[in-house]
């Protein structure tokens, strides 16, 4: 890993436009060109376009960040807040983070890794590891005086979003693929948003948001707030290191959407190296992606850093049909700079490990782990994964969510006697039970 691999181009700390920052935090700066912007609802470079990030004095955060610091702290995301782009804690939140990373060593032994732990982050308050990055471009929604939030989802970030906005007492819009699981439109309904379904992929989606971002001037957390938004995922790779120790694993596996998610954990773990608390060593990235909307594993096994866009994503791994991802090049230099790989998982395969987490570990994944332990599998089949390699694989979502996807490739038939499955329906008697269980 290195800063230029995670599209850090950090310069001295007195060319970058503080504004009312707080002093380690510098303002942004764009990943292409470097120029630098002040703190405040952008996303593009005002010069070329470019993504825009945020940019930290690291030295300062050296300097006040330890890890009895950290460790004297409560749980959550916020127990890392000098590496993140707020002045404190928001008073009103959702408790969010600290996610358990746990040894999972049946489903290790039947995919051939020696010693894999799952970072589960379906235990978040909407069951999925968005509630992170929705947590802190909320923050910064409240910071910049919005009157409502917003965001273009494939099923997860619209459940995340309506609950921070219902928490912080802000209007929600959520706008959707109109083919989305009900159970996600539900979720973001539940909890008192306006769910908007669009005739269309998630890139219609996409392209819609960005005008109503434009006319209306709501906070899209994954539009005007995505360089705050895409910082919360950082702390995945905070929590990994702190309970691994203070180190960094062998080898970390995670989905691919956008791609935002999987570079901001390198970036994560670049972060922590340069402030101290962990060593460098090196970390393979693994990526996972649905073989019917896989633009990011395509351009690996290509040998290109161009992402091809996918016009008509086909996979029941609607959380990743992400036909044209915003961070997809960054995703596959990184896997290629790392020695790790970008994988494409089929559905079937998708479907099974699904089952095979649920059935040896107690993990239920939605489709997004699904694909993510099949990557492990496939990266371990190649050698990408080593014996002996100590791997993460994140689960990002429960699977409550997609329950059709753990049905796929099955025959609907009822259970044998001591065969797991769905039994038939019996009457309300021991007899007939006795009579089913002994036939």
């Amino acid at each position: 890993m290195t800063t230029e691999l995670l599209g850090e181009r950090l310069a001295p700390s007195g060319d970058l436009p503080a504004g009312h920052a707080p002093e380690r935090i510098l303002g942004l700066r764009c990943r292409a060109c470097g120029r630098a912007e002040p703190l405040g609802p952008s996303y593009v470079c005002a010069s070329c376009f470019g993504p825009l990030e945020v940019a930290y004095d690291l030295e300062v955060v050296g300097a006040i960040l330890s890890r009895s610091v950290i460790g004297a702290r409560p749980a959550g995301i916020w127990r890392y807040l000098e590496l993140l782009p707020v002045d404190a804690q928001p008073a009103r939140g959702l408790p969010v983070g600290s996610s358990p990373l746990v040894p999972a060593a049946r489903l290790g032994a039947a995919i051939g890794i020696d010693h894999l732990l799952i970072k589960d982050d379906s235990r978040n308050p909407t069951l999925s590891f968005k509630d992170r990055a929705v947590a802190i471009a909320v923050a910064k929604a409240l910071d910049f005086g919005m009157e409502a939030l917003a965001c273009a989802s494939t099923g997860n970030l619209a459940g995340a979003t309506a609950a921070a906005a219902a928490v912080a007492g802000l209007p929600a819009y959520v706008f959707v693929p109109a083919d989305l699981e009900p159970a996600k439109i539900d979720h973001a309904l539940a909890y008192g948003a306006t769910v908007v379904p669009i005739q269309g992929t998630y890139d219609d989606v996409n392209r819609l948001c960005l005008e109503i971002a434009d006319e209306r001037g709501w906070g899209f957390v994954n539009i005007n707030l995505r360089p705050f938004y895409a910082e919360g995922s950082k702390t995945l790779a905070f929590e990994i290191a702190e309970a691994l120790g203070w180190r960094l694993p062998d080898v970390i596996v995670a989905p691919i959407a956008s791609g935002a998610m999987f570079t901001r954990i390198a970036r994560g773990f670049e972060e922590l190296v340069t402030v101290g608390l962990v060593e460098r060593t090196p970390v393979r990235f693994v990526g996972a992606q649905a073989a019917g909307c896989g633009p990011v594993a395509t351009a690996f096994v290509n040998g290109s850093d161009d992402i091809e866009p996918v016009r008509r994503p086909d996979t029941i791994v609607r959380s990743l049909a992400i036909g044209n991802p915003a961070d997809g090049r960054q995703a596959v230099e990184l896997a290629r700079a790392s020695g790790g790989s970008v994988e494409a998982i089929a559905d079937e395969a998708t479907a099974e490990a699904i089952r095979r987490a649920a059935r040896l570990e107690g993990i239920y994944p939605e489709t997004a782990g699904g694909v993510t332990i099949a990557a492990a599998e496939a990266a371990r089949r190649s050698g990408v994964i080593r014996p002996g390699d100590e791997v993460v694989a994140l689960v990002t979502g429960n699977g409550l969510k997609t329950p059709d996807a753990f049905r796929h490739g099955l025959e609907q038939r009822a259970a044998e006697p001591g065969v797991p499955g769905l039994a038939p329906a019996i009457p309300a008697s021991y007899r007939a039970f006795e009579a089913w269980l002994d036939r």
